[in-house]
């Protein structure tokens, strides 16, 4: 009965944004997604309670790359893109601020966090011109499955499957699977599955990062 009941909210919360889709869908043929797109994550953003979850993911349903089965996304949470990935089962709180990014099955990620692309978005080079106008460098962003990022944290690189980031944590480089990792930069401190030395899964990790440098 409570699927069904489910099913029922689900449905009509589709049907209701609906009317902002289409609005939202005339305004990226005229001005682009880019530009398009934000004003109504805003507006979303803004709803309420447990109305404005199933409206949020409702809308989300039809306008990012995927919205999953019981995806929760809070109130006040801002995405900048519509071409970010939200998994099944995800957790938002309320105040975060997600680029185009990433978010696989089961991740947590508690309020006021900041999921940007990179650290090079903006070119500082010149000095002659402003930043504002100097090209940057938007890099792919991914939140591993299971994952839990911290009230406050701030993320600019991957973060590994079961990890957990601490409050207030700064993550610059990307962190390896079931780490645990505090601090500003983020440093692990420990593994989640402990079956192997820090120092022989930090080395392994490392050596996984220069690899994909290579590649790239």
């Amino acid at each position: 009965m409570k699927t069904l009941i489910k099913q029922v909210v689900e449905f009509t919360a589709l049907l209701i944004v609906l009317p902002a889709y289409a609005m939202y869908r005339i305004g990226a043929i005229l001005a682009g997604p880019d530009k398009a797109f934000p004003g109504w994550s805003e507006t979303f953003s803004l709803l309420p309670g447990l109305t404005g979850q199933y409206l949020r993911r409702a809308f989300y349903s039809l306008t990012l790359e995927r919205c999953g089965e019981n995806a929760c996304l809070s109130f006040g949470a801002i995405f900048s893109h519509s071409t970010a990935s939200v998994g099944a089962n995800i957790y938002v709180g309320s105040f975060c601020s997600l680029g185009a990014i990433t978010l696989e099955d089961d991740v947590l990620i508690a309020s006021n966090v900041s999921i940007m692309n990179g650290t090079q978005q903006h070119g500082t080079e010149r000095i002659d011109i402003p930043i504002r106008e100097q090209p940057g460098t938007f890099t792919p962003v991914t939140i591993g499955e299971g994952s839990w990022i911290g009230e406050g944290a701030t993320v600019s690189a991957d973060v590994g499957k079961h990890c957990v980031i601490g409050a207030g944590a700064v993550v610059t480089k990307p962190i390896p699977d079931f780490a645990i990792a505090l601090g500003v930069p983020a440093k692990v401190i420990r593994f989640r599955n402990e079956d192997q030395p820090i120092e022989q899964r930090l080395a392994e990790a490392e050596r996984l990062v220069k690899s994909v440098a290579e590649e790239s």
